[in-house]
């Protein structure tokens, strides 16, 4: 059983960050979590800002207070229906990434929720790349809700439809877990998808001495009973389980099933099989939480020596 017990939510006040504020409400309901809701500003001191036009003195400039801060950010929680009182407002100074990871690590937050942006043409994340590298530093899993949502999206999160990726890697099996915890809250359905990503139609075959279809179909016979060994003992539990294996780029393949099958999570492990050469950025899961039009909840999984 997940047990979430304190969930940190990073927003940067803006209307993507309003959403990713309904998430992690609806996860603090559901697990009885308390939830704590952090803004990053550059400084609360005065500024001394140089010269301008015909080089006039230098202007002071006085940003928010701190005090003036924490009421905006009452003012757009109190938005979304959380309660002042069932959340703990925390407005700092100085870097976003070292705050955010830093506050996480002090209240020992089992999840963080944040919201990310599309930037200059590119699926830039969160302020830059402050959730690129939330994502790399967090202690904790990390849920992104993605910009592409519509803006009046049901307050009343719920997961229907679950996809999770699994390479078999530590990372996947601990997402898996999740996965199946987080349907059995929303009575959903979870998708379990194996990608294939060798032996594909389009790969050269002069130099193969072995029948590649044949081949091709035993690995995909391989995977599905290994799908279906890892939930054999969910058959006892209401949670139902799909099994799909499929041939092809494992991003794309995630994408278009989540897409088609009209998914509302995708949980997946934040690295894959390989080590460094498929860390989280430059992997799959970089490419999925750039492009998905759904909440990604990523799960780093326990290293091993």
């Amino acid at each position: 059983m997940i047990a979430f017990k304190q969930i940190l939510c990073p927003t940067d006040l803006s209307e993507a960050s309003v959403r990713s504020l309904t998430y992690a409400a609806a996860f603090a309901r559901w697990y009885g979590a308390r939830l704590t809701i952090l803004h990053v500003v550059p400084t609360f001191e005065a500024m001394t800002v140089g010269p301008g036009a015909l080089n006039g003195p230098p202007q002071i400039v006085m940003p928010l207070s701190r005090q003036e801060v924490l009421d905006e950010m009452r003012r757009i929680t109190e938005s979304t229906g959380i309660e002042s009182s069932d959340a703990t407002l925390s407005a700092e100074a100085g870097d976003p990434v070292r705050n955010i990871v830093d506050q996480a690590l002090a209240i020992g937050a089992d999840l963080v929720v944040m919201g990310t942006h599309g930037r200059s043409g590119f699926e830039r994340l969160l302020i830059g790349s402050v959730a690129e590298k939330v994502l790399r530093k967090a202690p904790c899993p990390v849920l992104l809700v993605p910009p592409h949502m519509a803006a009046n999206a049901d307050p009343d999160v719920s997961f229907k439809h679950i996809l999770c990726p699994m390479d078999f890697s530590p990372a996947a099996l601990q997402a898996l877990g999740f996965a199946l915890d987080l349907a059995r809250q929303s009575e959903g359905v979870v998708t379990l998808l194996h990608a294939l990503e060798w032996l594909t139609d389009e790969e050269p075959r002069e130099y193969t001495h072995f029948n590649v279809p044949e081949y091709r179909q035993h690995l995909v016979d391989d995977a599905r009973e290994r799908l279906q060994a890892l939930v054999a003992d969910e058959s006892r539990t209401p949670t139902a389980i799909e099994h799909r294996v499929v041939v092809g780029r494992a991003y794309r393949e995630i994408l278009h099933v989540a897409q088609e099958s009209g998914t509302d999570l995708i949980v997946m492990g934040a690295q894959g099989r390989g080590g460094l050469g498929l860390a989280l950025f430059g992997s799959t899961t970089q490419q999925v939480v750039r492009a998905a039009t759904c909440p990604v909840l990523t799960v780093r999984g326990t290293e091993t020596s």
